[in-house]
């Protein structure tokens, strides 16, 4: 359970992330933004406090690993591993620009503190079970967390790496679907129902529940109960919204990859100043 300081530090380190996002973005002047917003609060949690790492050694063999499997969210998780101190934050400034370190989508060849290269949807669960079995093969407890888009759950290699998770009793695995409900043609609903994902995973063997993902508290508390289950992997379903904390994108349906302005920018990170401002003095 958090104390309230940790609580408010979280919050504050997911409010930055949106802002150093939405920054990067915008030095490109364009970019993925809808589904790199809405993993914010979830990122803050993990590398803010539930996952074992070392920004000064990105490579340590005890570490946790992280899998961003919607890769196309790589600017939330590069301004997270920048705020921790993997890489100088000037670095930010370089996304998707030649000869950057920053490509749009997370890679593992270029950037200090991705663990797996992703991008090509449908992949990183499978990845992740992989990574799992290995780390318990070779004696580690180390955990492996991935993030999988909700519209990626429509790619049946998914569901293929689901059974085999729970099949092989990976209890060290804790996924998270960010359940945004828009994906890159539209409601997930009208794509392709997913239904009731807490359930179907449950079907498929897993421990599942659903929380708040805008809420660090939440999405804390249920990191510590997918912990407590053992002979089973765990999925955490994110309920988010698509483009949050970015004013000009969370309400819309075309926000999976956008134009912006730096005028449009600089008025979502008013808006986020205010409240980092609030957050810190109360």
């Amino acid at each position: 359970m958090l104390d309230k300081n940790k609580v408010r530090e979280l919050d504050v380190l997911a409010t930055n992330i949106r802002i150093e996002t939405i920054k990067q973005i915008a030095t490109r002047g364009f970019g993925h933004i809808g589904g790199a917003m809405s993993i914010c609060d979830v990122l803050s949690v993990l590398y803010g406090d539930a996952m074992k790492v070392d920004p000064k050694n990105p490579k340590w063999e005890e570490r946790d690993w992280f899998i961003c499997s919607k890769g196309h969210a790589g600017p939330a998780v590069y301004s997270t591993l920048a705020l921790k101190g993997f890489f100088d934050m000037e670095e930010l400034q370089t996304l998707n620009q030649p000869a950057t370190n920053l490509p749009s989508h997370c890679d593992r060849t270029k950037t200090a503190g991705i663990d797996v290269t992703t991008g090509s949807l449908g992949q990183g669960l499978s990845v992740a079970t992989g990574v799992s079995l290995g780390n318990r093969l070779n004696g580690k407890e180390s955990y492996t967390y991935v993030i999988l888009g909700d519209g990626e759950c429509d790619e049946g290699q998914v569901w293929e790496a689901a059974l085999y998770a729970a099949h092989k009793k990976l209890d060290h695995l804790i996924a998270f679907v960010d359940y945004n409900k828009q994906q890159i043609d539209g409601y997930t609903r009208e794509v392709n129902d997913l239904g009731d994902i807490c359930r179907k995973f449950e079907d498929f063997g897993w421990y599942s529940m659903g929380v708040d993902g805008s809420k660090v508290e939440e999405i804390s508390q249920a990191i510590e109960k997918a912990k407590e289950q053992k002979g089973k992997p765990s999925m955490i379903v994110l309920n988010t919204k698509k483009g949050e904390g970015c004013s000009f994108a969370e309400n819309t349906l075309n926000n999976h990859h956008v134009q912006m302005s730096m005028e449009q920018a600089e008025e979502a990170i008013e808006i986020l100043e205010k409240k980092l401002n609030h957050l810190m003095n109360h």
